[in-house]
C-alpha cells in the first residue's frame, strides 16, 4: 500500500491513541508486522511543545520508518506550524486528528468536533498540506452524531485538499466507543473517492478483519483496542491466521515493552504506565485475573519483573 510516494509493507496500521502508542509500543507493533504505527496526538500549540508530555510523544529513537506523527488543533496556522515542526523532528507522514471523541478535546472544538465546521476543516487541511513536503493523512469519524453524519462531505474536502490517505472510525463522536462500529458508511465513502481509505473500529481478530475488508472494500485496516496486550494481532493479520506466541515469546515481548517504558519515562512513571499494559497482557494466562491486584500493587521495576516472572513460571498459557 502507498501513502503518496511512500510504500508500506502491508495495509495494517496501529492506531494513534493517547497514553498507548508511545515509542515502546509502536516499536513492538512494527516488530510484529504492523505496516505503520501512528504516534500519540501532539498538540499544535507551540507553547506546549516543550512539555515532558509532548516531548515523550515524539521520541523516535530506533523507530522503523515511515514515521507518522499525529497533530491536534483548531487553528490552520498552528496546525501548519506543528506539521513543519514535526517533519523537522523526523516525521515522514503528518496525520491530522479529526476523530478523537474525548470531551476535553471536543470542548476545545478539536478532534471530532471539527467535523461540525466543514469550512474550518477545509482551511486546516489546505494549510497543513501546503506547509510540508511529506504526505498528509486524516483520521475522522462518521460524523458528530447520527443526525449529522457528514463523513462523505469531509472525505471529498480531504481529497480535494491533497490528503493522501483517509482513516474512518465507524462511529460518530456521540457514540464514543459504545455500541458496535458500522462499516456501511466507510464502504460508501470508499466507493466515491480515489485516495486510500482505511477502516477502523472493533477490529479485534483475523475473522473480523476479513469481514471488515469484505464489507468496506477498504485499502487497509487500522487497529486500536484490538492490539491492547496483543501486538501479535499484526502478525496474525499479515499471515492471515491466528498466531499463537509461545510462553517464552510472550515473556520476551513483555519484558522488552517494560524496559522500553522505564527507559522512556524513568522508573517511577514507567512503572505507572506499565500497569495498564500488564493488565492487558495478563489475559494470556488462564489465572491472569488472580494476579491483577498483585500486578497493580507493584511499586518498582524490580517488583514488576519479579511478579511477571512468577506468573509466567507458574501459570500455563491460555490456548
Amino acid at each position: 500500500m502507498k501513502i503518496g510516494e511512500l510504500s508500506l509493507n502491508n495495509p495494517y496500521i496501529m492506531a494513534p491513541m493517547a497514553g498507548i502508542t508511545d515509542l515502546p509500543f509502536r516499536k513492538l507493533c512494527r516488530a510484529q508486522g504492523a505496516g505503520l504505527a501512528v504516534s500519540e496526538m501532539v498538540n499544535a500549540q507551540e507553547n506546549l511543545w516543550d512539555t515532558d508530555k509532548s516531548k515523550n510523544r515524539v521520541v523516535l529513537d530506533g523507530e522503523t520508518g515511515p514515521i507518522s506523527i499525529q497533530i491536534l488543533g483548531t487553528e490552520p496556522e498552528d496546525m501548519a506550524n506543528a506539521a513543519r515542526y514535526n517533519v523537522s523532528l523526523g516525521a515522514n507522514i503528518i496525520d491530522i486528528n479529526m476523530g478523537c471523541p474525548a470531551k476535553k478535546v471536543c470542548k476545545k472544538a478539536a478532534g471530532s468536533a471539527l467535523m461540525r465546521d466543514e469550512e474550518l476543516v477545509k482551511d486546516i487541511l489546505s494549510a497543513v498540506v501546503g506547509a510540508v513536503d511529506v504526505p498528509v493523512t486524516l483520521k475522522i469519524r462518521t460524523g458528530w452524531d447520527h443526525e449529522n453524519k457528514n463523513a462523505l462531505n469531509i472525505a471529498k474536502i480531504a481529497e480535494k485538499a491533497g490528503i493522501q490517505m483517509l482513516t474512518i472510525h465507524g462511529r460518530t463522536r456521540q457514540d464514543g466507543f459504545s455500541g458496535d462500529a458500522e462499516y456501511e458508511t466507510i464502504r460508501d465513502i470508499k466507493s466515491q473517492i480515489s485516495i486510500p481509505v482505511i477502516a477502523n473500529g472493533d477490529i479485534t481478530s483475523v475473522e473480523k478483519a476479513r469481514y471488515v475488508m469484505d464489507v468496506t472494500k477498504a485499502d487497509g485496516l487500522m487497529i486500536g483496542r484490538g492490539a491492547f496486550g496483543n501486538p501479535w494481532i499484526f502478525r496474525s493479520l499479515v499471515e492471515d491466521t491466528v498466531y499463537q506466541p509461545s510462553i517464552d515469546e510472550i515473556f520476551e515481548v513483555i519484558n522488552t515493552h517494560l524496559d522500553g517504558l522505564y527507559e522512556l519515562y524513568g522508573d517511577e512513571k514507567g512503572v505507572r504506565v506499565a500497569r495498564k499494559h500488564l493488565l492487558w497482557y495478563s489475559s494470556w494466562f488462564d489465572n491472569g485475573k488472580d494476579w491483577r491486584t498483585t500486578l497493580m500493587a507493584a511499586r518498582s521495576r524490580d517488583e514488576q519483573h519479579h511478579i511477571l516472572t512468577s506468573l509466567i513460571n507458574n501459570q500455563p498459557i491460555v490456548a
